[in-house]
């Protein structure tokens, strides 16, 4: 058991210091949240932890293949670049929210739907493919051949469960009332930052 201990240490560790990099994920999290509110931001939080979950288990059940077949990892990249840069543009356009209302968003317009973030969350992070390369070298790593599958899985579903936590408390901290108040006069920069961030790192990937 101990053996495990020391493996789950070493996996927990290398994952959180990849967690708090911040990347696509984190600029989309932090502009829908100022945008839109925490409530609108979780179930974007929701589908980046699926589709983390998903490049997990295509990990866990040995699917290098993404890895190993150039034409598909360029594929995927390239659907990524450009759905970043869609991002980046719907977080450039003018904001719905009224200029001095610390209100959600979701109680002043329709807006987008839960479902619709989930979708947007899922998209994002399912069309990295940095993210599959990521989890199938932990494991192949980090993990030893001969760690039951069952604990394997647990060290999955461990990792889903931080990346959703960590990426909620991001999203509540940007996008409760109190702090939107407080960043109500910088809201619209932050907007902008955050989409122009999205729009760089889409170019990037695109153009390697």
């Amino acid at each position: 058991m101990s053996k495990y201990l020391v493996e789950f240490a070493a996996l927990a560790t290398a994952h959180f210091l990849a967690l708090i990099s911040p990347g696509p994920d984190f600029f989309l999290i932090v502009g829908t949240s100022v945008r839109e509110g925490a409530a609108r931001a979780a179930a974007l939080c929701a589908g980046i932890a699926a589709a983390n979950g998903a490049y997990i288990l295509l990990a866990l059940t040995g699917f290098a293949f993404i890895k190993q077949t150039p034409l598909l990892f360029t594929a995927i990249r390239t659907a990524g670049a450009l759905y970043l840069l869609y991002l980046g543009l719907m977080l450039l356009k003018p904001s719905q929210r009224p200029v001095g209302s610390s209100l959600p968003a979701e109680a002043e317009s329709g807006g987008t739907t839960r479902r619709r973030q989930f979708a947007a969350g899922f998209l994002s992070a399912i069309l990295n493919p940095k993210n599959a390369v990521f989890y199938l070298s932990l494991f192949t790593v980090i993990v030893s051949r001969e760690t039951p599958q069952t604990i394997q899985v647990g060290y999955g579903l461990w990792m889903v469960g931080a990346v959703f936590f960590w990426d909620l408390l991001i999203a509540r901290l940007a996008g409760s009332e109190k702090v939107r108040y407080r960043l109500d006069r910088h809201a619209h920069w932050i907007e902008k930052g955050s989409g122009g961030a999205l729009l760089l790192l889409g170019a990037v990937l695109l153009l390697r």
